[in-house]
């Protein structure tokens, strides 16, 4: 499977609570496949520019959650499209949160310099995104984590978007999504599209400040449940994020 890739640094390995502060809420996605199954986990909304070397908080959102699980599962991790590798990527970024090797991680399929969306960030650089060459890597164990880039609704060229890699992927989704105001809306339109698609939903990551008022309405309209809290970190790391998962996620949900 070759790879398109254009340029890359070496990314922050820390990232403090105030830059978890966004101007505009809404939720992510990542994938997580293994052990017979597979978990997707997708942005459903970009959320400014918190942070410029990570592309803004809908990345970190999912590469915050990508790093959680492949810390507590001893996953394998794998982002499929990156954009916004001028600053490092997200797969490098989970290693050092994760504390996990490289060996444990695969290759990107396409990853372009710019920070914004996929098709536009490949039209830049001549390339158009086919997801014919994005295929699922065959790993039986450990478990896979696929992490989206964007929201569900992304376009990754003229005539495909986020949703359509999910599908192609065939891996259920866990929608990572920020406690903040306007979360309600963005996490239930994303979890319908999802649905709407024949998409299998497991669940959604709260990731902030604990609003259980946002969690309740979230699981009485979307009908889906709230499988993991991530709270504001001062700083990320593999014994954070382990302790995290051990204290507020659904083990059942990821096994």
């Amino acid at each position: 499977m070759p790879t398109v890739n254009i340029s890359r640094a070496a990314a922050p390995a820390r990232f403090a609570r105030e830059r978890l502060t966004a101007r505009a809420p809404g939720p992510v996605t990542l994938v997580a496949t293994g052990c017979g199954t597979a978990i997707a986990c997708v942005c459903a909304l970009g959320l400014g520019e918190i942070d410029q070397r990570l592309g803004g908080l809908w990345s970190v959102l999912a590469v915050v959650c990508a790093a959680l699980l492949c810390a507590a599962l001893d996953a394998v991790y794998w982002k499929p499209i990156q954009t916004g590798s001028s600053e490092g990527t997200d797969r490098q970024q989970v290693m050092r949160w994760a504390d996990i090797p490289e060996s444990r991680t695969i290759e990107e399929c396409y990853c372009f310099e710019p920070p914004v969306s996929p098709h536009v960030a490949a039209e830049a650089s001549g390339v158009t995104i086919d997801l014919g060459r994005i295929q699922r890597p065959q790993i039986q164990a450990p478990p896979l984590i696929i992490e989206g880039a964007g929201g569900v609704m992304v376009p990754i060229n003229g005539s495909e978007t986020m949703l359509d890699l999910m599908i192609h992927l065939r891996a259920p989704v866990v929608v990572a999504s920020r406690t903040g105001l306007g979360t309600i809306n963005h996490t239930v339109l994303t979890v319908q599209a999802l649905r709407g698609a024949r998409v299998c939903v497991k669940g959604v990551v709260m990731i902030g400040d604990e609003n259980r008022d946002t969690e309740h309405a979230i699981e009485r309209y979307g009908s889906v449940p709230i499988v993991g809290r991530i709270p504001m970190l001062n700083c990320i790391c593999y014994k954070t994020l382990l302790h995290v998962f051990k204290s507020d996620f659904d083990r059942e949900t990821f096994a």
